[in-house]
């Protein structure tokens, strides 16, 4: 595979040899997650994640994950790094309950890349005052730079959903920020501050039930009146998925809002 570094098509015919050497193992690729593949067979189960060359192997077995492993050095050069503690920004820790989630050395980064290393941390990560509007104070100069934190912020997500509702705010500004936006991000900044440890536990499911909570406030925008909804879902009593999300349409009532909010929770 060599011969396909510097190619402009090197990513995809790489994809393509890795899901063709997979699927003939009896992997099969995920509908909802292109790079996630699944084995069932003889009631056994192993999942592979693969993000460019980087992959997580989970089987039900040792025994199995070292066969898997075999198979896959058939085809690639593969280097087993044994247990799973850093993946993708991500912090993986093993404990009595689960393993937990967490993306601490990625916050500091972005505390850092902000100048805020040493900022005064906050409780909240937003107050409860009416939401800006994109014409309210006065245009930043430095709008690239709120522009690299909110993006950055949005990746910290992934381990945090105490702060995708406010992460979410500062992005519908991103075209033309201004000082009461920058507030807003910084105040982010500033809880995440006193917040570094936090992170996602996921604990082991002793029943497949899935729950989901939903919400939503009406016309919460000032500026074009939609509404913003939000879920959260949990398999068993792990948190699994969330999302906060300004919605498409303008509704007529709180009713309406509510239940496109549940509508995108299912």
């Amino acid at each position: 595979s060599r011969s396909l570094y510097g190619l402009r098509q090197a990513p995809r015919a790489w994809f393509e040899s890795f899901v063709a050497h997979v699927t003939s193992l009896g992997f099969a690729q995920s509908k909802a997650d292109s790079s996630l593949f699944m084995y069932h067979r003889n009631g056994e189960t192993v999942y592979l994640l693969l993000y460019v060359d980087d992959m997580i192997l989970s089987a039900s077995s040792t025994r199995l994950l070292q066969h898997v492993i075999a198979w896959l050095h058939d085809a690639f050069v593969v280097k087993d790094m044994g247990q799973v503690h850093h993946f993708l920004g991500i912090s993986v820790r093993r404990n009595r309950e689960g393993f937990f989630l967490s993306q601490g050395q990625y916050a500091e980064e972005i505390l850092e890349r902000a100048g805020m290393k040493n900022c005064k941390p906050v409780a909240t990560p937003a107050d409860t005052r009416q939401k800006a509007s994109a014409t309210d104070g006065k245009l930043i100069d430095d709008s690239t730079s709120y522009r690299s934190i909110a993006d950055a912020l949005q990746y910290l997500t992934l381990t945090r959903p105490d702060i995708a509702y406010a992460v979410q705010q500062v992005c519908l500004h991103m075209n033309a920020p201004r000082d009461v936006h920058q507030t807003m991000l910084k105040r982010i900044l500033r809880y995440i501050k006193g917040t570094i440890g936090l992170g996602v536990q996921l604990r082991v499911a002793t029943t497949p039930t899935i729950t989901a909570y939903s919400d939503a406030d009406w016309a919460g925008c000032s500026d074009t009146r939609r509404s913003t909804s939000g879920f959260c879902v949990f398999l068993d009593n792990s948190l699994i998925s969330w999302s906060s999300k300004r919605q498409t349409t303008v509704l007529r009532s709180s009713i309406e809002a509510e239940y496109r909010a549940i509508t995108n929770a299912v």
